[in-house]
């Protein structure tokens, strides 16, 4: 039995949740999210829990147990209490500024770079850090991982946009040669 999968989702107050044959809608005072119920896997809601089990042990349904209930897991998490990323910009003169809807970006090229947020990804921008908020944690994580692919953060000054807490591995540069 997969470690992860066998374990029940406790439901909080104010977390409401509708499991149908095909999909899983959870709603909570965040919003809403649904997901679709793997072939093979079986959501069942008992009392204030969640519990997720397979119909076999082929190495197919094996694999989407565990996955199932981390996507349920997520979902419940993310209408309650929602998720968010921090980002910061490191470099002389790289600055971000929050207009409307969309990221701007002076991050060291000849041009200025938008990035326009997703429906359901909030931003907020304090000096240069930037916190990427939602309720989907896969959006959080993908819209966090687009913004830090705009200016990757180079070996040699640590130059670019990088995680809060990321550690960048630095490279030593020119040697010169010997006397």
């Amino acid at each position: 039995m997969s470690r992860i999968g066998k374990l029940p989702i406790d439901i909080p107050s104010g977390v409401t949740i509708t499991v149908d044959p095909d999909w899983i809608t959870v709603s909570g005072s965040k919003g809403t999210l649904t997901q679709f119920t793997m072939p093979g896997v079986m959501v069942k809601q008992e009392e204030n829990q969640i519990i997720v089990t397979r119909e076999n042990d082929e190495p197919q349904n094996r694999a989407k147990h565990g996955l199932m209930r981390t996507l349920v897991a997520n979902m419940v998490e993310g209408v309650s209490k929602g998720f968010e990323k921090k980002l910061e910009l490191n470099g002389v003169g790289f600055r971000v500024a929050l207009a409307g809807n969309s990221l701007r970006f002076n991050i060291g090229f000849s041009h200025e770079v938008n990035y326009t947020l997703p429906q359901g990804v909030t931003a907020t921008v304090e000096q240069n850090v930037i916190t990427v908020s939602g309720i989907s944690k896969q959006q959080v994580g993908q819209v966090a991982a687009e913004i830090r692919a705009l200016k990757k953060p180079e070996p040699y000054k640590g130059k670019g946009i990088k995680y809060v807490g990321e550690r960048i591995i630095r490279k030593s540069g020119k040697s010169g040669k010997d006397k």
